[in-house]
């Protein structure tokens, strides 16, 4: 009888034990992972490059420009210049540099070229951030006649518009674009906004260029 009760209590025993080292093996494949030691993100992108930006290389910069100058790893070089009427920015360490005729791509190159005597191997991103060079003027019979920036494509309807409309009397029939041609002589070409806004002469409505002139007399 003695033996019996033994046996049975060691089976208990045994079959208690079993429950315990699968409750535990259980509870570790659940546990979560340790988290990975990586660096954070903030921190690891601050030890990246910055990625390069497509240029336009046919466009100029030009006066009134504003430039984004960026440095990597310079923060007190970089800096938002606007380019000065003589065509040029000002920059620590590298004082008076040409900017305006120059493309962003070409400027970068400078800028760099200058600062390797200050900077181990400089990378410089110039970014036109805003476009003030490219302008058009409006003269005539509109509310508010002036000088204004081309920030996308804009035809002759766009200037009438940003320049507040026509005043009484304008002569809408006979507007006009005068444009710079390359042999340095002046085009007039005719703009007749009745026909236009009919669906006439649709041609008339040309893309203004860079100091185009538009005439409302």
């Amino acid at each position: 009888m003695m033996r019996k009760q033994i046996a049975v209590r060691s089976t208990s025993l045994l079959v208690a034990l079993l429950f315990a080292l699968l409750t535990v093996a259980q509870a570790q494949n659940e546990a979560p992972a340790p988290p990975n030691p990586t660096k954070p993100a903030a921190s690891a992108a601050k030890d990246q490059a910055p990625a390069g930006r497509a240029h336009d290389d046919t466009y100029a910069i030009g006066a009134d420009d504003v430039l984004a100058i960026n440095v990597w790893k310079e923060p007190e070089l970089t800096r938002a210049v606007p380019v000065r009427s003589d065509g040029k920015i000002s920059l620590p360490l590298i004082g008076e540099l040409q900017a305006a005729g120059a493309t962003p791509k070409q400027l970068e190159e400078d800028i760099a070229k200058k600062l390797t005597s200050y900077v181990s191997e400089p990378e410089v991103t110039v970014i036109v951030q805003e476009i003030r060079s490219r302008k058009f003027n409006v003269l005539g019979m509109v509310a508010r006649p002036g000088s204004f920036p081309i920030t996308h494509t804009m035809t002759v309807l766009d200037a009438i518009a940003v320049a507040g409309g026509f005043r009484d009397f304008a002569k809408q029939k006979s507007i006009y674009v005068l444009r710079q041609q390359p042999d340095g002589t002046q085009a007039r070409l005719p703009f007749n906004y009745k026909d236009v806004v009919k669906g006439k002469s649709i041609e008339q409505n040309v893309r203004l260029q860079p100091g185009d002139t538009v005439v409302i007399p």
